[in-house]
């Protein structure tokens, strides 16, 4: 899958990161935000699909994104393309592995901290990511993310923040 950058309203770097190189469905890339380096990778879906079908929405986008300044390393978001529901959760899944997200307009983080780890080795490990959530008007999503290169991605991001 060819990768393709980040817009500029979701990149964590908050200018135009430099990409560092892509590792299988992942782009390593290195930026700054505030004056502060920050390093990430990213991915965009390998597919997706709506209930009901072809709702149109925004490109969708997964970040493990290290900010040293701030003591952050290898913190997973996720900008799905449309508002979620109000007070809703998503649901990340890796094999029989779940992680439920907290989300914020249309943005979606780890709900347990403690348990941010965990997703990160299990996305290294893993083939896929599926992330399913509810937008606003009650469109059900279901993402795949291939989780190919994502290793490298991750740790060739985080050279880039040493």
């Amino acid at each position: 899958m060819l990768f393709l950058a980040p817009p500029a309203a979701a990149e964590p770097a908050g200018g135009q990161p430099t990409l560092l190189g892509t590792y299988g469905a992942w782009g390593a890339y290195q930026g700054m935000a505030n004056g502060r380096k920050v390093c990430f990778a990213a991915a965009r879906p390998s597919s997706s699909t709506t209930v009901p079908a072809n709702r149109p929405r925004d490109p969708a986008y997964i970040f493990v994104a290290s900010r040293p300044a701030e003591n952050v390393a290898n913190e997973v978001s996720i900008i799905i393309g449309y508002p979620f529901k109000p007070n809703s959760t998503a649901m990340a899944t890796i094999g029989s592995a779940n992680f439920e997200m907290y989300t914020q307009n249309d943005g979606a983080w780890i709900m347990n901290a403690a348990d941010e780890s965990r997703l990160v080795e299990s996305m290294r490990k893993g083939a896929d990511l599926v992330v399913k959530g509810t937008s606003g008007r009650g469109t059900q999503t279901t993402d795949t993310f291939s989780l190919k290169g994502l290793a490298q991605a991750i740790d060739r991001a985080n050279q880039g923040c040493q």
